[in-house]
């Protein structure tokens, strides 16, 4: 599974992790410091989870795997059900 930002979405980080805003939609979104660094390997470098979750488990080793992917998927999941990421290639939504 791949995902992208949405679009319409911008990220303020604020102390203590971050903040999602749907320009368009209006919906804000919470992060904590783990939540902003897994949003900012959405960038287009990193979009799939089993890479996104790599990348995750060297910056937290004492994390185990299992773990660690439960968490991004149910992070995923709510960004997803709330339109701030888009499955496949961002590009794809305004098209």
């Amino acid at each position: 599974m791949t995902l992208s930002p949405h679009p319409d979405v911008i990220c303020k980080p604020v102390s203590g992790g971050g903040i999602l805003l749907h320009t368009r939609d209006e919906v804000y979104y919470g992060l904590d410091p783990v939540g902003l660094r897994i949003w900012e390997l959405l960038q287009p470098e990193i979009r799939d989870v089993d890479e996104l979750c790599a990348a995750l488990a060297a910056d937290y080793p004492d994390v185990s795997r299992d773990t660690l992917r439960t968490d991004v998927l149910e992070l995923l999941e709510n960004l997803k059900n709330s339109g701030l990421v888009v499955a496949g290639a961002a590009e794809d939504v305004r098209a």
